[in-house]
């Protein structure tokens, strides 16, 4: 399958810090790749490299066959942000704008979508995630789980060809998970290429196909969810395991 995301030897530093060494990884279209590890493993950092929202220092990063360099100039990163969508912890809704108008402000301003296409591709959007109902209400008279199921409407109506979730679900309540996970399941079912950080174990194992296990800036292991959750090879990977609830 075409790679439809490619990381060759990818460095990312803080100051004197270094948080991605070395990392390389492709995600052919269609797959969906949890990325799970410690706290500290550089799983969101890799994310953040991956929409540039993050520069790297050395390394080779391409997205559709389109190498893009931290310095690559306005018109790579324009390109970037049609390709890839992005999901965050935080909702980061715009609080003065109802949900109808969260998800049709990227194609008007960036697409520069007619006002009726954006609204259509909006509607239908928020439907999608079960939310039509609620089209008109700001993010202060949405929950949490509903507002993050904003959010990635708003992610998808950009059309991207990957979309990448970094801990979703992690600032919400236990019983607001299960609808944004049920969202995220049927893009996956879709064959969205996802490329998803999670501490959602029960997600990674039944819907990801591949696992990516990270620690100390490293990928440590990628396989599939039997073999890697039945027989992980790296020590850390084993002790990560080790932990986990058999519930989760």
């Amino acid at each position: 399958m075409t790679s439809i995301i490619e990381l060759d030897r990818i460095e990312k530093r803080y100051g004197h810090t270094t948080v991605l060494k070395g990392v390389s990884l492709e995600v052919a279209e269609g797959e969906i790749v949890a990325v799970i590890g410690p706290s500290g493993a550089g799983k969101s950092s890799l994310l953040r490299v991956v929409n540039q929202l993050e520069r790297h220092q050395a390394g080779v990063l391409r997205i559709a066959g389109v190498e893009v360099e931290p310095d690559g100039g306005s018109a790579v990163h324009a390109l970037l942000r049609r390709q890839v969508g992005m999901v965050f912890q935080s909702f980061n809704l715009w609080p003065h704008m109802s949900a109808l108008h969260n998800v049709m402000e990227g194609p008007r301003t960036v697409l520069r979508l007619p006002r009726a296409q954006a609204q259509e591709r909006a509607d239908a959007l928020l439907e999608r995630v079960g939310l039509g109902a609620h089209r008109n209400k700001y993010p202060s008279q949405l929950s949490g789980g509903q507002q993050q199921r904003v959010a990635i409407a708003r992610a998808l109506a950009m059309q991207p060809r990957v979309m990448l979730f970094d801990e979703a679900t992690s600032a919400l309540d236990p019983a607001l998970v299960k609808d944004v996970l049920d969202v995220m399941t049927a893009l996956a079912a879709d064959r969205m290429t996802m490329l998803v950080v999670t501490h959602e174990m029960r997600f990674a194992r039944e819907v990801a196909d591949r696992i990516v296990f990270m620690a100390a800036g490293e990928i440590l292991e990628d396989a599939p969810p039997r073999t890697f959750f039945s027989n992980p090879r790296h020590p850390l990977a084993q002790q990560f395991v080790a932990s986990i609830s058999p519930h989760s």
